[in-house]
């Protein structure tokens, strides 16, 4: 059983049924395999977690990097919408819900204080820079517990908007 198969069974456990059926057990069940094939991968729930934090990171680490936009703050700024249009937020909510324990989440924390400093000494505009980046997060705050308040007019819309704040 791979790795990645384990996480993707976790979330949609997840998703599912919430936070209290998140059990070794439950994961290995809903993925396949024996219990000890998931504990070799992941030797608990807080690891399991874990690394389900650390996939999420990376895989927004990668939307950010594949936007091709001049700046650190477009792409974040694309890449954000992208995630926030895709329905990726449900994934992260119920992931950093899951966690309930601040050691679980250091390594969000870690990554949103490198996405809101990466580039800025680049940016033409630090300070415009920041409130794009603050924006964004304002948004999929929102998003996160009303996925449908926006269609894709309105993301557009507010996009283009943020893209104005920034100089050319």
């Amino acid at each position: 059983m791979r790795r990645e198969e384990l996480l993707d069974a976790a979330e949609d456990l997840l998703c599912d049924q919430g936070s209290q059926a998140l059990t070794l057990a439950a994961v290995a069940e809903r993925a396949g395999c024996s219990k000890g094939g998931l504990l070799y991968h992941f030797s608990s729930k807080e690891a399991l977690i874990k690394g389900m934090v650390e996939r999420l990171i990376e895989d927004f680490d990668q939307l950010i990097a594949a936007q091709g936009h001049d700046t650190y703050t477009k792409n974040y700024l694309a890449a954000t919408f992208a995630a926030v249009q895709s329905g990726t937020l449900r994934r992260w909510a119920v992931v950093t819900g899951a966690s309930g324990n601040l050691y679980l989440l250091a390594p969000l924390r870690v990554a949103m204080a490198r996405w809101h400093r990466e580039g800025l000494g680049s940016e033409t505009d630090p300070a415009a820079a920041q409130i794009v980046r603050l924006a964004c997060e304002g948004l999929w705050d929102v998003a996160t517990h009303d996925p449908d308040l926006y269609d894709d007019d309105r993301y557009a819309e507010l996009k283009r908007r943020l893209l104005d704040l920034l100089p050319a």
